[in-house]
């Protein structure tokens, strides 16, 4: 792909963490979402996760991809082995969307836990088709702070790129999955272990 978003960027700035915070406060304010537990994905979300959770002296949790196979053999980390979530509702703080899958294995893992879920808020989100049908598959709303769409507008308004650029990247927006083999780019298959 010819773009890539670092979102772990903003670990080193107080200022941008803060921020996210506060756009995420916004956001469930403005649309009415309520909770009783903020959750992170692990690894990326753990961060604005906890910086939320902090602000509004929140429960804080974070959802492994998988369960541990060791130890107590925890998926969600935060909430007692022994118990879930029983019933409480939850919100689920993601750095990024792009397929949606991790993000959506992560509202399984909450509702499997007895976790009431119907919000996951991201900084970033590359509205891509295949995420938009798995959220609403599972009926879980996402509001994201950034959509790509938009960050091309700010990034040509700032000179950061060029319309040639956006151009590919819009290429590459229309079509993510077929763009690197049109471009000389071999297709890389993921190991399914």
């Amino acid at each position: 792909m010819p773009i890539y978003n670092d979102n772990r960027m903003f670990l080193a700035f107080p200022n941008s963490r803060k921020l996210i915070a506060e756009g995420f406060e916004n956001v469930i304010r403005e649309n009415a979402l309520f909770y009783d537990f903020i959750a992170g994905t692990s690894t990326a979300g753990i961060s604005p996760a906890t910086t939320l959770a902090d602000r509004n002296g929140a429960p804080l949790c974070y959802v492994r991809d998988k369960p541990k196979d060791h130890g107590l053999k925890n998926q969600i980390e935060g909430l007692d082995a022994t118990k879930d979530f029983e019933g409480k509702r939850v919100i689920l703080i993601e750095d990024l969307i792009s397929t949606g899958g991790s993000s959506v294995a992560a509202v399984q893992a909450i509702r499997n836990a007895n976790g009431r879920i119907d919000a996951c808020l991201s900084i970033f989100n590359y509205d891509l088709e295949p995420a938009v049908k798995e959220f609403e598959k599972i009926d879980c709303k996402v509001f994201s702070l950034l959509h790509y769409d938009q960050l091309l507008e700010i990034a040509i308004e700032k000179n950061y790129i060029s319309e040639e650029q956006r151009r590919i990247l819009e290429e590459w927006r229309a079509d993510p999955f077929g763009w690197g083999e049109k471009h000389g780019f071999p297709k890389v298959e993921k190991d399914k272990k």
